[in-house]
This record gives structure tokens, C-alpha cells and sequence, in this order.
């Protein structure tokens, strides 16, 4: 996973849209970690990673979403 550059730390605004977000995965496989990377991987790339995608997404992005995805339930 990939840092963040220093001005691009993530809003708050942002981190809860993509926690939320990450739900919409859950019909597919209840798993926030996976579905949380699915999003953040989205986010980064503008798409969902296919099978053989080995790019990188923000580390210090996925671990707030995921945080904020553990807060919401």
C-alpha cells in the first residue's frame, strides 16, 4: 500500500461517504477489510481492481475508512 502525499490527507466528508459505500459490497462477501480496499481502490484508480490488479491504493486512506466502517457497525 501506498501513502498518502501530505496535502492530500482525506476529509472526513470523504471517509464516511467510502465507509458507506463499502456496505454496498456486503451482498457479495461480508468482509469490511475487502470491501473497504474494494472502495479505496476505486477511489484511487476509478475503477474496481480486476483479477490480476496488483496497484497499490492509499494505505493511510483504507486504514480511516476501514476505522470509520468499524465505528458505523
Amino acid at each position: 500500500m501506498t501513502a498518502l502525499p501530505p496535502d492530500s490527507i482525506p476529509t472526513d466528508e470523504l471517509v464516511s461517504r467510502l465507509a458507506e459505500e463499502s456496505r454496498l459490497f456486503d451482498a457479495t462477501a461480508r468482509d469490511p477489510e475487502r470491501n473497504c480496499w474494494l472502495v479505496v481502490h476505486r477511489h484511487a484508480h476509478g475503477v474496481l481492481p480486476s483479477e490480476y490488479d496488483i496497484r497499490d491504493v492509499p494505505e493511510d486512506l483504507y486504514l480511516a475508512v476501514l476505522a470509520r466502517r468499524k465505528q458505523l457497525g
